[in-house]
């Protein structure tokens, strides 16, 4: 595999049901114990030495205001215990990313000793609560072990976890699918925090050709060549910054098509936009130092894939990433350039710095040529969005307004909360040009995410359902929910929420699309 991508060894989870026996819990470096905020004779039942560690934990005070214990277990085990009760709340604060955020939080103190095996007991909680508990610290612990590119001659310490046992729960866990969420998820965090000069158009595109050959997906790389001939203007005036020769630069189509399968049940489309100057329009310094984050959308589709692939899902999937870099040169596209995209809209173009759209504008012309039954596409596209917003949320848009909900509630179910924006036709106001079929932008910059999505919805037929992910939360600089600050991988856990929890409540909405096709 490249050496481009994440050399640990992913984290190993396994389950075992029922009450803790000495064997499992001899094996472990770390005991994390979680227990009902107010937790009752029953609930210490499956707890190892439980009446010294429940002595302990009274000595602490009030369980309002105490906090973790930390203990170990005696004799021949000598594990390190922390002991954790939930806090108290009402059933409205009980949402996967307050349990994901204490989660995080609870998991960075037991592995303050750096184990290499931890194990977690959920006890004395109903069945439902202590299976969303125990999913929420495997995520968290999936992105607390995980290393992030780290190119010093002297690495600091990182977490040694390398396998997490689960103890206590009767029921099992799907690990399967938990295991798929955080390699997927973390894959996005270390594409999107490799620096510029690693991760550039070339290797990206040698990356994505090895993964193709490793899971069976069919590849098929557009060049600039090759978008002329499908008459892709709206990509190659972003492109043609670069300079030449630049062989990394183009769109990457990968498909999976699992049994038989011919047509895309849902396409992905990303932002791939390896290093953002802003072009002629150029950044300032602050705002540019961080741009090599701006291809995060197109690792969100890529791990996405990967994700549905690892968990065998019967879907057919295509991938689209838009890969480029937005550079200043005397190449470089120009404000009130007029240009051409691939379904044939001419572009009056504004602002450089609104690059992202423009590449978007290209394809997902061209993924809507497979007629696939949904298309998600996801990009750090707008500052607007991050002021809407904050990077706790990311922004959505549909042309289908009775996705908003099951977008919400996707969200919500994930922890990788979305709010959905209006898409009112009166809003294209703002995108008529006096010379070609549509501004690029505003120049005002008013409601510019809002703005960005009615352009993008030009590019996609009316007749195919379309979800856009302007993804404000991306990177943050503290935590978000169980991921430690910088990337997120936002993206990756919503979507596989609202493709297989939310299937039943999806089909009706894609079902008359695929009739007529």
């Amino acid at each position: 595999m490249s050496e481009l991508l994440p050399a640990d060894p992913a984290l190993r989870l396994h389950q075992s049901t029922g009450a803790a026996g000495r064997k499992a819990l001899a094996a472990l470096d770390q005991l994390l114990v979680v227990l009902p905020h107010a937790p009752d004779k029953a609930a210490w039942q499956r707890v190892p030495e439980a009446a010294r560690l429940r002595r302990q934990l009274q000595q602490l005070g009030d369980p309002a205001t105490r906090g973790l214990l930390r203990s170990r277990l005696s004799g021949t085990l000598d594990a390190g215990v922390t002991l954790a009760c939930l806090p108290a709340s009402r059933p409205q604060q009980d949402t996967a990313f307050t349990r994901l955020k204490w989660a995080g939080e609870t998991l960075a103190d037991a592995l303050g000793s750096r184990p290499r095996t931890l194990g977690i007991l959920v006890a004395g909680l109903p069945p439902g609560q202590a299976a969303d508990i125990a999913q929420a610290l495997l995520l968290a612990a999936g992105a607390a072990a995980f290393r992030m590119p780290d190119f010093r001659r002297k690495p600091e310490a990182h977490c040694r976890l390398r396998s997490v046992q689960l103890l206590g729960l009767d029921a099992a866990l799907d690990l399967r699918r938990i295991q798929a969420e955080i390699e997927a998820v973390n894959l996005v965090r270390w594409l999107t925090a490799l620096p510029p000069n690693k991760l550039t158009a070339a290797s990206y595109h040698g990356l994505v050709a090895q993964l193709s050959e490793h899971h069976d997906w069919s590849l098929r790389f557009l060049d600039r060549a090759a978008l002329r001939r499908l008459g892709a203007g709206a990509f190659l005036a972003v492109a043609q910054g670069n300079g030449e020769p630049d062989p990394g630069a183009g769109i990457l189509h990968l498909a999976r098509r699992p049994r038989g399968n011919t047509r895309p049940d849902v396409a992905l489309v990303g932002k791939g936009i390896i290093f953002d100057t802003g072009g002629t329009n150029l950044k300032p310094f602050r705002s540019m130092l961080d741009m090599h984050h701006d291809m995060s959308g197109s690792a969100v589709a890529l791990a996405t894939l990967l994700a549905m692939t690892r968990l065998d899902l019967p879907l057919a999937v295509d991938c689209w990433l838009a890969i480029s870099e937005n550079r200043n040169s005397p190449q470089a596209y120009k404000p009130r350039d007029v240009v051409q995209a691939a379904n044939g809209s001419t572009i009056e173009v504004i602002h450089t710095d609104a690059e992202g759209r423009m590449v978007l504008a290209d394809t997902l012309a061209l993924a809507s040529r497979e007629k696939p039954g949904l298309i998600i596409d996801y990009a750090t596209l707008t500052g607007q969005c991050i002021n809407a917003l904050t990077d706790r949320y990311s922004g959505v848009f549909t042309n289908r307004p009775a996705l908003n909900e099951l977008l919400v509630a996707a969200g919500r179910a994930s922890g990788e909360r979305v709010w959905p924006f209006p898409m009112d036709a009166d809003f294209d106001e703002e995108l008529r040009s006096q010379v070609a079929d549509v501004l690029q932008c505003s120049p005002e910059n008013e409601g510019d995410h809002i703005l960005a999505a009615r352009f993008l919805q030009r590019f996609v037929p009316a007749s195919l359902p379309w979800v856009h992910v302007d993804l404000s939360a991306a990177t943050r600089k503290k935590a978000l929910g169980q991921v430690p600050a910088g990337p997120t991988g936002f993206g990756v856990r919503l979507t596989l929420n609202l493709l297989l929890d939310g299937q039943a409540s999806l089909a009706p909405l894609l079902a008359p699309q695929r009739r007529r096709a």
